[in-house]
């Protein structure tokens, strides 16, 4: 008799996330990017700028212009953010930069914003997506600002009944990272900090002989 899978509680088998590898994008993998955000569903009108400083000739432009200057800063060396990888292929985003490479984001006044990189999109091919996909890009987003030397993460997530920004995150996912709210930026988006700590490898412990 054939074994049957575990099942939810809503009777459907429940999906193992996949394992991704992630790069931060450059020069070298700038056409993956352009793979992913213009492929089906793909982000290709913001480009992800929406929270980045344009020219006022660029702001109510098409997509074409928005990744024109996207890739101005791929090509000054500007953090930008990272992509997923699955066998090869681009298959999610995250926003993840310096917090002065944005514009005004909200919350409150860093001591040190130099010092504090901000997470402010994400994207997933549909496929992949409440499959647990978030969890290891918001892992690989704060490892990457941590060797870039943050020392702190800011997010800015939104209740999950928002009709606006949820590309930004939910406000639950957050606190569940080990996220503290910190205040609010308009009317819909909260502030979330995470400080961030190198991992402490436990050295050897050595044994007496005899």
């Amino acid at each position: 008799m054939p074994t049957r899978k575990p099942t939810t509680a809503s009777g459907a088998a429940k999906k193992v996330a996949p394992r991704l590898s992630f790069r931060p994008v450059g020069r070298t993998n700038w056409d993956d990017m352009v793979e992913l955000f213009d492929g089906r569903g793909g982000p290709k009108h913001c480009w992800c700028m929406v929270w980045r400083p344009l020219p006022a000739r660029d702001r109510k432009q098409d997509g074409r212009r928005r990744r024109a200057a996207m890739r101005r800063r791929v090509t000054q060396g500007v953090p930008i953010g990272i992509l997923g990888y699955l066998r090869g292929r681009p298959v999610a985003w995250c926003s993840i930069a310096p917090r002065p490479t944005y514009r005004d984001l909200g919350g409150p006044e860093p001591p040190e914003p130099e010092k504090v990189w901000s997470l402010v999109c994400f994207f997933v091919v549909r496929e992949l997506r409440n499959r647990g996909v978030l969890g290891r890009i918001l892992h690989a987003a704060e490892q990457q600002a941590l060797r870039r030397g943050a020392t702190l993460l800011e997010a800015y997530p939104v209740d999950a009944d928002s009709p606006s920004y949820r590309f930004m995150g939910f406000l639950k996912f957050f606190t569940a990272a080990g996220y503290r709210e910190v205040g609010r930026a308009g009317t819909r988006r909260h502030v979330v900090q995470k400080r961030l700590e190198p991992v402490r490898r436990r050295k050897p412990v050595k044994r007496k002989v005899g």
